[in-house]
Formats: C-alpha cells, structure tokens, sequence
C-alpha cells in the first residue's frame, strides 16, 4: 500500500528511504577488566601510563551522542547542523573500588555544528571545542592538542588538503573550578596534507587572565613571600616570628594579570613497510597558581601565588612508529615518549613541575589466524628529578631529607633522584574484526611483569610509617607480576 501511494505521487521508495536515513547516531568505548593482584596492588601493573597504556590502565566507559538537526547531503554545498555531547567516566562495578558510582562520570563535551552557514566549506561550532591532530596509541596520549580546556566559538576550513581551526573563548572553568577567573583564550591550528601518505600540522594557544581590582579569584601577589616559606608552607609563621603580634597586617594581596601559552607540531608519514608514522611536539607555560591557604592562631590565611608559580614550562615530544613486517602475519607499533617540565620560580624541591622522563614501548602482533592473535610488549622508561631525590629504593629509606640527611623539615621524601622502570605483557588475544594493532573488539588474556628501580612502585595498601608500631611491615618489593583479564572496543 505504502508503494503503491508513492508511486501514485511520483515518490520512488529509495528517495524516500535516503530522505528518511538516521538523524542520531551512537558511538562509544569501554574497556572492563578482572586483574588478580596476589603482591598487595591495585590490579593495575605499575603507576602510570609511561610504561605503556596495557596493564596500566583501569575500566573507562565513553558514551558518544550525536544528533543531525539539519541533515548534510553528500557532495552539496547545503547548510546542515548537528548537536553533539560525550559522556565518559572511569568506574565500574566490580572492577574499581569507587564501584562504577555515577559521580565518577561527567559530559566532557557538548556542542553545535553548523556547516557551510555564510562560507562554504567552513564549519562552525559553539560549546567545547576540543581538536588533537592524533594519538599515542600506545600511551593513550594526546601531545598535540588545543582548546582541552576551553568553551567558546571555533570555525574550521576544510578541503582535500588544507584544514584551518580559529578559535577563541574562555578556560576558567577548567583552570580554576569553583574559584573561577575569566581566562581569555584564542588559538589556530594548522593541517596539510599534500598527499594522502603525508601531512604536516602546527598550531598554537594563548591563555590571558586578565587584572581585576577586587575579584579574590582574579591573579594576585603576596608580596615579599619567600619561595621556600611558601614550598614549606610556612609564610604566616615567618612573618609572626618577624613581626610578633602583627597578624592583621599580614600583606595585602595586590592584583596582577598572567599569561600562558602553548605552542605544537605535527608531522604524519608512511612510506614502504612503516604503514604511518605520528610524530608530535609540544611546549607549554603553564597558568600560574591562584592562591594557597595557612592556618595560624586559629585563623586562615590567604597566600596569593601568581608570582610564584608562573614560570612552569613543559615540553612533550612522541612518536609512534606502526610497521607491517610479514603481511598478514607480523606487525610492529614503536613508540617513544620524552617529557622535560621545569619551574624558573623553584630552586630548590623536587615536584612534578621539576623533572624529565624517557620512555619507549614496543609491540608485537602476531596474527596465528584472523582471529586468534597473540601480544607482546616491553617498555623501558626513566624518570629523574630535577631538585632533589624524590624516589624510595628502600622500605627504611628516611622520608624527609636535605641533601641526603635525615630533617624532619626536609623537601625531598626518598633516597634517589631517578626511578627506572622495565614492563613486559605477553598473551593470546581474539579478535573477531580481523587483523590489526587496533582492531577492535579485543579480547585479551596477558600476563604482566614489572621491575621497578623504586620498592612497590605500584598502587597499594602498605602501610608505609617506621613507627614501632607498625604491625605490618612493608617489604622491599622491584618485582610486580599481574593476569589480566580484559576486553576493549569501540562502537
């Protein structure tokens, strides 16, 4: 019946059925995973993903949601619109210990697009404007990426070998949270492709916080703060042991801007047995800190922390290598990760913000059937410590020290600078898509092994005091084995 009054109309059924495709659509990732820990850990290998994502990471769950409000017709100029919202967490019932709670879940992203609305071949979006030239895969990283932070308007140029993002809008939000500062932020990125096994990307970002005379959250300066006071957090008792009595002429904060930026390159290649080849550079000023909190007497006080905390730079450089060895049979993924972070402001203790680390995975896919693969992987990395020693070699290494010495006041917490770190995975894997580092689903039995420079270098329970009255002990464990498990996919 249907038919028959289409054709009385002139309506053929496929004009209609292309007329009438999916409005929405629904894309995602999980992975889930069981990782008997038999040491005391966490079910997680080592501590990070410097060693590589496998083993590495826990459950994560992305649910990705789009929705064609004006449809796009292929090979037109028409305007078309869409709406866009990403919700993502990392818990899961049974897997973690947070138990899959809906509080570990957010809407990481919500936006609109609209397509060639004034310009052709330009899109524009409003609402988070996240962009990332590509991927480590195998540390699950983004070193090349713009506007994480940011909600605002970007329009994108886009044609067979040229891509063009302009953006502007504000990162206080994410920068700040609930003591929030406007963040002025604008940024380009740049893609060519000049052929299809060749492209080139560099792009930029500028963060501006700008002076605000009595907002509390705006930039400020505590002026005459000494930096080692501040690391210690001992500014209020230097002052009252300089100024007895004199707690209510604590200084004033005075107001003050900041300026950060980020700059990054990109470069993408294949050629002969290397199937493509990502190389990523970034370098970054971080924002400053806003404010730090000290209590004395009973009261709270303010230490504003601009000046303090605004010459934070890092620099990011990854590669990832994919080759094809034995068509059908053998494939290599390469991967090196180098990160160089310093603090012009601190001199003095070791942090995050002072240090370097090296890192390089490799793994092998060995494909015994389309579906029946089987894993290996080693990683190797160094981490080192600018300021000090912040890594513990030994259960009864002092926790607080000064140049090596024993000080209950000391700003180093361990007994070495460096922390070195081998991991190996290996295992059978099913994979019912077919060939491919990436394919997906990924159904994977491995084991994992770690040795580790630094004693339990993983995520436990140990109860670390010295105090005599520790009942437990804690052992001096380099070795950490873990089974794994597990399934990936995207859909």
């Amino acid at each position: 019946m249907v038919a028959l009054m289409m054709s009385m109309v002139g309506i053929a059924p496929a004009a209609l059925a292309e007329a009438e495709r999916d409005r929405g659509s629904v894309g995602g990732y999980f992975r889930i995973m069981t990782r008997p820990d038999f040491q005391g850990g966490d079910g997680k290998l080592g501590y990070w993903n410097l060693y590589g994502r496998l083993l590495n990471e826990g459950p994560y769950g992305m649910l990705e949601l789009k929705l064609d409000v004006l449809q796009e017709d292929p090979g037109k100029k028409n305007v078309w619109t869409s709406v866009h919202a990403r919700i993502e967490g990392g818990s899961v019932q049974g897997a973690d210990v947070l138990g899959g709670r809906l509080d570990q879940f957010r809407l990481s992203q919500l936006y609109a697009r609209a397509g060639n609305l004034l310009f052709e071949d330009v899109t524009w979006q409003v609402g988070t404007l996240y962009y990332y030239y590509g991927d480590l895969g195998l540390y699950d990283v983004r070193p090349a990426a713009l506007f994480f932070e940011t909600v605002g308007l970007s329009a994108t140029y886009k044609s067979d070998d040229v891509e063009l993002l302009v953006g502007v809008g504000d990162s206080g939000y994410f920068i700040r949270g609930g003591a929030y500062s406007s963040i002025l932020t604008a940024g380009l990125a740049l893609r060519l492709r000049p052929s299809p096994k060749f492209e080139i990307g560099i792009g930029g970002q500028v963060f501006i916080e700008p002076q605000v005379t009595g907002n509390r959250f705006a930039p400020h300066v505590t002026p005459g703060v000494d930096y080692e006071d501040f690391i210690r957090g001992e500014v209020v008792q230097r002052f009252i042991d300089d100024n007895p009595g004199q707690q209510d002429f604590f200084p004033r904060p005075e107001p003050t801007s900041d300026l950060s930026y980020k700059g990054l390159f990109y470069l993408g290649f294949g050629a002969g047995p290397i199937t493509w080849n990502n190389l990523f550079a970034s370098v970054e000023k971080r924002p400053a800190e806003n404010f730090r909190t000290e209590q004395s007497g009973g009261r709270e006080f303010t230490i504003y922390a601009k000046d303090l905390t605004d010459e934070r730079y890092v620099l990011t450089i990854g590669n990832e290598m994919q080759l094809e060895l034995i068509a059908g049979k053998l494939d290599l993924v390469w991967g090196v990760l180098i990160g160089v972070h310093w603090d012009d402001d601190n001199s003095i203790a070791p942090s995050d913000d002072d240090r370097a680390y090296y890192s390089t995975v490799l793994r092998a896919n060995y494909y015994a059937t389309p579906t029946l693969h089987f894993l290996v992987e080693t990683s190797l990395a160094r981490e080192t410590s600018t300021h000090g020693d912040r890594y513990r070699r030994f259960a009864d290494s002092i926790f607080q020290a000064t140049g090596g010495l024993s000080d209950p006041r000391g700003l180093e917490f361990g007994d070495s600078d460096t922390r070195d770190t081998w991991q190996l995975k290996l295992g059978p894997v099913l994979s019912p898509t077919g060939l491919g580092a990436w394919a997906r689903p990924s159904f994977r039995f491995l084991y994992g092994l770690q040795h580790s420079s630094q004693i339990n270098a993983f995520g436990n329970s140990f109860v670390e005091s010295l105090d005599q009255f520790n009942e437990f002990g804690s052992p001096n464990q380099r070795w950490h084995h873990v089974l794994s498990l597990e399934v990936e996919t995207w859909f």
